[in-house]
């Protein structure tokens, strides 16, 4: 545990972690692995969509960040780099020409995460991986709400704000998430391996926010790739949008 905690928290070589444990690389890699496998099994116990409060108070608490109505998550998608593949590299080649596996993130307020999808390459856009993803079939009705493209100088202009204030929430938590686990900002091993390093430390980050651990400082990431193509943009979903705006921003 000692071996995968360092390693986890420093993102160092695993021949460095290796030298400092006194033990072969080898040795460190199946501790990982052991360690991510364990902490694997964890995952719907401790990362759990809405959340483990009520309802009630998980919206409450999001309220009092903008004032903005009924949110029980906020989500966002973020690449971990990786090196090349050996196979379809070309898959995990992002935007930004970086092999990486895009992981989407869902949060709560208090920066526990309440859902987390790694498993797609990183050319796989954001709104594919919440379109696929278990959490999007299970929704009837609006669920992803966006600001307005071109907002008035009033009303929409303050639901814009609120909302990108309680969006940043989730900004926030993937930092955080990062700050802690420097492993996260470059991982050397195949694929599948990455993605059970990410759940595992997804898992360890909230089991620390539980229990209300101190976090290293956090950097700010780079904005979506795109806007999400959310609920409110079919009719529907605008005229909801409007509603919001309309008894919460005037």
């Amino acid at each position: 545990m000692c071996i995968s905690l360092r390693f986890f928290a420093s993102g160092h070589f695993l021949y460095n972690v290796g030298d400092a444990e006194h033990v072969g690389k080898a040795t460190v890699c199946r501790a990982v692995r052991t360690v991510c496998l364990a902490l694997k099994r964890f995952l719907h116990t401790f990362v759990q969509f809405p959340g483990h409060k009520p309802l009630r108070v998980i919206k409450e608490e999001f309220h009092r960040v903008a004032g903005f109505p009924n949110v029980i998550g906020c989500i966002d998608g973020t690449h971990i780099p990786i090196k090349a593949p050996s196979v379809n590299e070309g898959d995990y080649v992002n935007r930004k020409s970086i092999h990486s596996i895009n992981v989407q993130v869902i949060c709560e307020a208090t920066h526990i995460i309440t859902n987390v999808e790694a498993k797609w390459p990183g050319s796989v856009h954001d709104a594919r991986i919440f379109r696929e993803s278990s959490l999007c079939q299970s929704f009837q009705g609006a669920y992803l709400m966006t600001p307005y493209p071109e907002p008035d100088p009033g009303p929409q202009t303050r639901f814009n704000l609120a909302h990108s204030r309680t969006r940043a929430k989730v900004e926030m938590t993937i930092g955080i998430l990062k700050s802690r686990f420097q492993c996260l900002r470059g991982l050397r091993v195949s694929p599948e391996r990455a993605c059970d390093i990410i759940v595992a430390c997804v898992v360890l980050h909230n089991i620390a926010t539980i229990r209300g651990e101190s976090h290293p400082p956090w950097i700010e990431e780079d904005g979506p790739e795109e806007p999400q193509q959310g609920f409110a943009h079919n009719r529907d979903g605008r005229l909801l949008r409007d509603r919001i705006c309309q008894n919460y921003f005037y």
